[in-house]
């Protein structure tokens, strides 16, 4: 998906409101566990259908379906063929924090760009540009970059002082001279919406993936504030406050409501 095709849907749609897809098994909903041979699937197609009207993308983190071994994988490309043949306009972006050295992320790239058919995936920049560059080789396809995180940790390492400056700011600034606006987006965490301004002063054109906001605690209206630009230039991400909003047979009808919620609560600021 080109930029230009993921700000049409924004505009149109009036949300930049993300779906994660996060199936832990000790929180669906009791009778698909004890009903369905494939339970992580049909709650995944089920979500999907309820919150599509609502979002502009899906984001699976892979942990969730590898710590279930074959099956679970065999879950995750169910539901991203689902997801592509029924919705093909959504961003489907892969959360799998990958990065290694290069010829190693040459085939994380190839296993989900070319057999998966994401359009994005998350991506760890540690250890440098033979890391990151290979995903930025995919035509219409996006490396999603980890700049700043929401998690507890993040200041052992992102926050630190060097020569003066952040680190996080470092690795932003270098990585984005890797990509373009129209291949690389950075990760950053809405419990840090305050520093988004420093931020789009070195990159006021890219788009963010934002998770945080919802059940960590992050503010939308913060992180429209300080991190919109004219394009939008935001994917805004839940997971558990969408996708486990109910744990009964009617988990995906309040699924559908709590993402309407939020993409109301968004075309307020478009």
């Amino acid at each position: 998906m080109t930029k230009e095709e993921l700000v049409k849907q924004i505009r149109t749609k009036k949300t930049f409101l993300s779906v994660g897809l996060d199936p832990d098994s000790e929180k669906l909903p009791k009778h698909l566990l004890e009903d369905e041979s494939d339970p992580i699937y049909e709650f995944n197609k089920a979500i999907v259908d309820a919150t599509a009207p609502y979002c502009v993308s899906f984001k699976p983190n892979s942990a969730f379906y590898e710590a279930y071994g074959l099956n679970g994988i065999a879950s995750l490309e169910k539901t991203i063929r689902y997801i592509k043949t029924n919705y093909p306009n959504h961003f489907l972006i892969a959360d799998a924090k990958r990065g290694d050295i290069g010829n190693t992320s040459a085939m994380y790239a190839k296993a989900f760009f070319r057999r998966l058919n994401c359009d994005a995936i998350t991506v760890a920049p540690y250890m440098g540009s033979d890391s990151v560059k290979p995903f930025l080789q995919f035509e219409n396809k996006w490396a999603i970059v980890l700049g700043l995180t929401s998690n507890e940790g993040s200041s052992d390492f992102q926050q630190l002082k060097v020569d003066g400056n952040d680190f996080y700011m470092h690795v932003i600034e270098t990585c984005a001279k890797w990509g373009t606006q129209d291949n690389m987006m950075f990760v950053i965490g809405a419990t840090k919406a305050n520093l988004l301004e420093g931020i789009r002063k070195i990159i006021p054109n890219h788009f963010l993936l934002i998770p945080g906001v919802g059940a960590q605690g992050g503010s939308l209206q913060d992180v429209c504030k300080y991190g919109m630009n004219k394009e939008v230039g935001l994917l805004v991400n839940s997971s558990r406050g969408i996708i486990y909003a109910s744990s009964g047979k009617d988990f995906a009808e309040k699924a559908g409501a709590e993402a309407k919620k939020i993409a109301q609560e968004m075309s307020g600021f478009l």
